[in-house]
């Protein structure tokens, strides 16, 4: 074996990934299912299936209702869902992939989060590029979503009915000559965001500028955005596909972890 091939180490406790395989099904299917659709779809026998849901039913993981006797996932999560939100750090949890992207590009990446008291983007995280350039933004600050690539990313993860009250209410004021102000392009734009899974903002937040921006969208909620951002100078084709290319791996790694 080569020294730098990794082995993965053997885990413990196989009944905690057949619990967990029960409990994914659960979660994944459209409604609750019984014991036998269960048994049917996981890769174990009915006789284990029915052990491992008594244990998980003992420890109010999962509840068996009805005459059907259909499982449903515990309360108890609901104590672990809130416990996870009030200390889950998009910043830590990001920042390693976010540096990594830094360096792969050589530009300057920001991370930020949805702030809906306000409908803006707050600025968590900024990673100076070595080439430094100077961004009006600053970590705790807002930037408007219409007119950012982290506000247009968060905006193409909106639903529908949400995003039509957001232009409802949101005048589109110009920042620079190049700011969309005209909502049928705003919407337009965001619809091509949504279908590339990234935004593009040319010279609209600030002249000059140009950033790739890319949601943090998973599970129905939206945990922030992160962008690279560079002069348009130094913005070649080859520039844009390499933020395009780097930060969707970047992407992908955060997601994974969330």
């Amino acid at each position: 074996m080569m020294a730098s091939e990794q082995v993965t180490p053997p885990l413990y406790g196989t009944v905690l990934l057949k619990a967990k395989a029960i409990l994914d099904f659960i979660l994944n299917t459209p409604t609750p299912p019984n014991l036998k659709e269960i048994s049917d779809n996981v890769p174990m026998t009915k006789s284990t299936v029915f052990k491992i849901l008594k244990t998980l039913e003992f420890c109010g993981f999962v509840r068996c209702l009805g005459e059907e006797k259909r499982y449903y996932l515990g309360t108890t999560f609901l104590s672990y869902a809130q416990k996870t939100l009030s200390t889950f750090d998009i910043n830590l949890v990001a920042k390693p992939f976010l540096a990594q992207l830094r360096d792969e590009t050589n530009e300057t990446v920001n991370l930020g989060i949805l702030d809906t008291s306000d409908s803006t983007v707050t600025l968590l995280a900024k990673l100076e590029s070595p080439n430094s350039i100077n961004l009006v933004s600053r970590v705790g600050k807002g930037m408007h979503l219409y007119s950012s690539a982290m506000g247009k990313a968060m905006l193409s993860c909106l639903p529908e009915n949400e995003f039509d009250a957001y232009l409802t209410k949101t005048d589109l004021v110009p920042l620079t000559e190049d700011t969309i102000t005209d909502k049928k392009q705003l919407c337009e734009n965001i619809q091509q965001a949504k279908a590339n899974g990234y935004a593009i903002e040319n010279n609209e937040n600030q002249k000059d500028v140009l950033c790739v921006g890319f949601p943090l969208y998973k599970d129905g909620r939206i945990y922030g955005a992160f962008s690279v951002s560079a002069p348009r100078y130094r913005v070649a084709e080859g520039n844009l596909a390499l933020f395009i290319e780097k930060g969707r791996i970047a992407q992908q790694n955060i997601l994974a972890v969330i």
